[in-house]
């Protein structure tokens, strides 16, 4: 199967440390920590052409359905790029490693039929922007799955998830916000949103800021909200 390879640019986004850390740490969370099974969640049913925004060091990749034609995979930090562009070669379905961020997606509008956001619109400088661009990619009808850090409900928790994100938590994580109330923007840009569900990680013990997530499906409206930016 051939693969195709893209000029590297300038980083716009340059994590090493917490990108090695994530690397590993990942690979741990999939293995003993059940988060490949959320994967295997988020990913299921998808057919067509796709858009992974953030895709990390490519842990989604194995979980990307056989119905799925080709996976472009949008990654702005260098070295989570090059472990995703090898994450690629040992993929099933044809996946393209692209440098870019969320708030300015390298792709023509309404040119995909779904969008992939996982563990990811934490970390986004911009989510109204990152969302937009989402939107205007995808074609109308088009699903984004996501998988998201999100803002616990009420209590103490979200009350340290706010104070942590004031503080060091973006520092040390590579951007992550976990206050961020994933779904609420979701709605706010305009999508449609499907079945979603809420959950911990880990599901029993400690709970930490980045504990409290959400998985679920919304759609951009079928109905055409003007012309697409960028198109």
């Amino acid at each position: 199967m051939r693969r195709r390879s893209t000029p590297v640019p300038r980083d716009a986004v340059h994590h090493p440390l917490f990108a090695r850390f994530y690397a590993r740490m990942s690979v741990t969370a999939d293995l003993k920590g059940g988060v490949a099974a959320h994967r295997e969640e988020l990913l299921a049913g998808l057919s067509g052409r796709v858009i992974e925004v953030g895709a990390g060091n490519g842990l989604n990749f194995a979980h990307y359905p056989g119905a799925v034609s080709e996976v472009v995979a949008i990654e702005p930090e260098r070295s989570l790029r090059q472990l995703a562009a090898g994450a690629a070669l040992r993929a099933e379905v044809p996946v393209d490693v692209v440098p870019g961020t969320a708030e300015a997606l390298p792709v023509k509008s309404e040119a995909f039929d779904a969008a992939v956001a996982s563990l990811v619109l934490c970390t986004v400088r911009d989510l109204p922007r990152a969302l937009a661009e989402i939107k205007r990619v995808l074609r109308p009808g088009g699903e984004l799955r996501f998988f998201e850090h999100t803002l616990a409900p009420g209590g103490a928790l979200a009350s340290a998830q706010r104070a942590v994100d004031r503080t060091f938590w973006p520092r040390l994580f590579g951007g992550c916000h976990t206050a961020r109330d994933t779904v609420a923007a979701i709605e706010a840009a305009g999508f449609e949103l499907g079945v979603c569900r809420r959950f911990r990680i880990p599901d029993r013990g400690v709970r930490l800021p980045s504990s409290p997530c959400v998985i679920g499906v919304a759609r951009r409206s079928v109905v055409l909200d003007g012309p697409a930016e960028g198109s």
